[in-house]
């Protein structure tokens, strides 16, 4: 029988509880941890009740820079890896290109994003789009590669050419590959707006964790860890009800 809300979920659910009682069980029960570095779980929340506006103000922040970066990558991403896969000259041409700038880790890229951009949101933008677009235009331009040859040729059958053929047939015949990637992309895009934050924000998740942790207050750094991870996980369970939505043709029945 299919399980439905919550009910999917009670074994993470129990874990992550699981996790808490070991964790208090250490701290505010064992003192067996460095009461500064691994505050009691009381502090944490009271750390995480009294920072709750500079948290929101901080999530705000976060993603202001995420989605648009995010937005935009997937679609260069897209469209650049369909124009190229689509077309065998540009394809020789331009792959071996791809292949070679692909390694390089994004990160890398900060000191010059920051030395050729003027504001610190365009820099740091252009380092998570960097790092979403790679996977993107890789698993679009192999989507189309590895295609089935028989979908095109009965969608010729059927006069389907041009911009038909490619909305109608080829993307969505692609279109579980272009959501891997994009999911790849977007586990990129928390640690690259993470480490952003940390180098030359004054808002932000990671930069409110790196601030307290600057000044050794760890009851907030781990509250600002805390929230961090469930920002995350709600944007990762939203991402994979929108690929079942629009994948439902591939759920197992």
């Amino acid at each position: 029988m299919k399980k439905s809300g919550l009910s999917r979920y009670v074994g993470s659910i129990l874990i992550f509880a699981g996790l808490f009682f070991v964790y208090a069980l250490i701290t505010d029960i064992g003192k067996l941890l460095n009461p500064l570095i691994f505050p009691g779980l009381g502090k944490i929340f009271r750390a995480l009740i009294s920072s709750r506006k500079l948290l929101f103000i901080g999530f705000l922040s976060s993603m202001r820079l995420l989605f648009p970066a995010l937005l935009l990558a997937i679609v260069l991403g897209v469209s650049i890896g369909a124009v190229v896969g689509l077309n065998e000259k540009l394809k020789r041409l331009f792959m071996p290109i791809f292949s070679a700038l692909n390694p390089i880790p994004p990160t890398m890229l900060i000191p010059y994003a920051i030395a050729i951009f003027p504001t610190f949101w365009l820099s740091s933008a252009s380092i998570i789009m960097i790092g979403v677009f790679w996977p993107v235009l890789r698993s679009t331009i192999h989507g189309i590669i590895f295609l089935e040859p028989r979908w095109i040729d009965n969608a010729r059958c059927l006069n389907l050419k041009g911009a038909k053929l490619v909305f109608k047939i080829i993307l969505p015949g692609i279109m579980p590959q272009i959501f891997a990637g994009i999911e790849s992309g977007l586990i990129m895009s928390f640690i690259l707006l993470t480490v952003g934050e940390i180098f030359g924000a004054r808002a932000g998740l990671g930069y409110f964790v790196q601030y307290y942790a600057d000044f050794a207050e760890y009851d907030r750094v781990l509250a600002g860890m805390f929230v961090l991870s469930l920002v995350v996980l709600l944007i990762t369970l939203g991402f994979n009800r929108l690929k079942t939505r629009v994948l439902y043709w591939t759920k197992k029945r």
